[in-house]
């Protein structure tokens, strides 16, 4: 695949990705429009809003077995179709039941359009760039929307319809995505250059069909990410009300700090491209939960201005930082995406049970008690995603790195004279495993002559 290809291949990832994740993005106005323009109860609401979502996860469980032999460019338009008229019929009506019909329908187009950008980041050699651009692409453009929908009128509509131009916007950009032959195709090459493709195994090996690898770190990982993420959106589902009703705040300051929020997420995902590798993922995956944790308690306890607009801000400039790094992760355990896309369901059907969650928690406990629960719950998950993050096998190699189970540093090449082949590990390869060397019981003490360099001249 050449490079132009790839790196048209990587705008309509991003693209993809930042239509599919939209919807959760938006969820608080999406909620707290549906509750004043439809005259449902803020449960009632928050129970529309987390239907979304299930359609959104349920896609991405069904195509994280079956991307593949569908192709992602028919998947994506797919996907697209569904979001554009889900959204917009539920925008153009004001019955309720059409409205959850098209926001059902809606959900399923996002859980598409996200699986397909998902399975096509864990591919590339770097997912966790890639992650990073999707998040920085989604994030800018929620916050813009964030300014801009306090200013046209109140009403379900405007958020819905905001979500369906996305995606018409996005449509043009599948045509830059690969068929299913070509998919398979792409993924063996990228899976042959990076080193995957060895001397017993064929250039498809790596598209063959085989057993999802590490099934518990991965189903950790994944329980952990649900729960994760459903405290979170529990408490983003109910934060419109909060900002509104206990900081006592309008429509459009709420929105501002939505938007300012948003935007230091900007730089928090800035700051995680630029970090990259350097922490690990235990570290910002592991430190980042625990301070996620005291801004959702921040925030629920918010009663003015500044603590709201404190706690808001810091969380989201925490939150996708953390994310990108789960995200790469979980890419890390499987190279054929299949972990991604699941973890990426979880983490969508945690984001589909949060606003009813957050709803029934607060109309119980109130915001306090709310975020106090929601505080306990993350910290609880922490443990667990950081030992996956540390322990899980499938790490991408570090260049520059020397590993004892295998890989060579970055600046190692193998062979310089003409006619042979510099053997650099790429961002993103796995590591090679180390050929032992059996050495005879009556030899174990050997002196250091019978040691030597190898060369290029010593090859039969």
């Amino acid at each position: 695949m050449s490079s132009r290809t790839r790196g048209g291949a990587l705008v309509a990832l991003v693209a993809l990705f930042t239509a599919g994740y939209l919807a959760p993005y938006l969820l608080p106005t999406v909620v707290g429009r549906l509750s004043a323009g439809l005259g449902l109860t803020p449960a009632q609401a928050g129970l529309v809003g987390s239907v979304l979502l299930l359609g959104s996860s349920t896609a991405g469980f069904t195509l994280a077995a079956r991307g593949e032999r569908i192709g992602p460019r028919r998947a994506a338009r797919a996907g697209l179709l569904a979001m554009a008229v889900g959204y917009g019929s539920a925008a153009a009506t004001g019955l309720v039941p059409l409205v959850v019909a098209g926001a059902v329908l809606g959900g399923l187009g996002s859980g598409t359009a996200t699986a397909v950008a998902v399975a096509g980041i864990a591919g590339r050699r770097d997912p966790h760039r890639a992650s990073t651009l999707g998040l920085l692409s989604v994030s800018a453009t929620a916050g813009a929307l964030y300014l801009t929908l306090p200013h046209l009128g109140g009403g379900h509509a405007a958020p819905l319809l905001a979500i369906a131009c996305a995606a018409a916007l996005v449509g043009p950009a599948t045509g830059l995505l690969p068929d299913a032959g070509r998919a398979v195709r792409d993924r063996s090459a990228t899976a042959t250059a990076s080193g995957r493709g060895s001397s017993d195994r064929g250039p498809g090996a790596a598209a063959a069909p085989g057993p999802l690898p590490y099934r518990r770190a991965g189903a950790v990982l994944a329980g952990g990410v649900l729960c994760w993420s459903l405290a979170q959106n529990a408490l983003w589902g109910v934060s419109g009300r909060i900002g509104l009703t206990q900081a006592g705040l309008s429509e459009v300051t709420v929105g501002a700090v939505f938007a300012a929020a948003l935007g230091a997420g900007l730089a928090g995902v800035t700051a995680a491209g630029a970090l990259g590798s350097r922490l690990g993922r235990a570290v910002p995956i592991g430190a980042g939960t625990v301070v996620i944790a005291g801004c959702v308690w921040l925030s629920s306890s918010a009663e003015d201005l500044t603590g709201f607009a404190t706690g808001e801000i810091l969380w989201n400039t925490v939150y996708p930082v953390v994310l990108s790094y789960l995200l790469g992760l979980a890419a890390s355990l499987d190279p054929r995406g299949r972990w991604a896309v699941m973890v990426g369901s979880a983490s969508s059907l945690g984001v589909a049970c949060g606003p009813v969650t957050g709803s029934l928690l607060s109309d119980r406990a109130g915001y306090p008690g709310m975020g106090l629960v929601l505080c306990a719950l993350l910290l609880l998950v922490a443990a667990p995603m950081t030992a996956v993050a540390r322990h899980a096998s499938g790490r991408p190699l570090v260049p520059g790195s020397i590993r004892r189970r295998g890989g060579a540093p970055a600046a190692v090449l193998a062979g310089r004279g003409p006619g042979t082949t510099a053997l650099v590990p790429q961002v993103g390869a796995p590591e090679q495993e180390v050929t032992p060397v059996g050495v005879p019981a009556g030899r174990r003490r050997m002196a250091r002559s019978a040691f030597r360099l190898a060369r290029p001249s010593d090859r039969g």
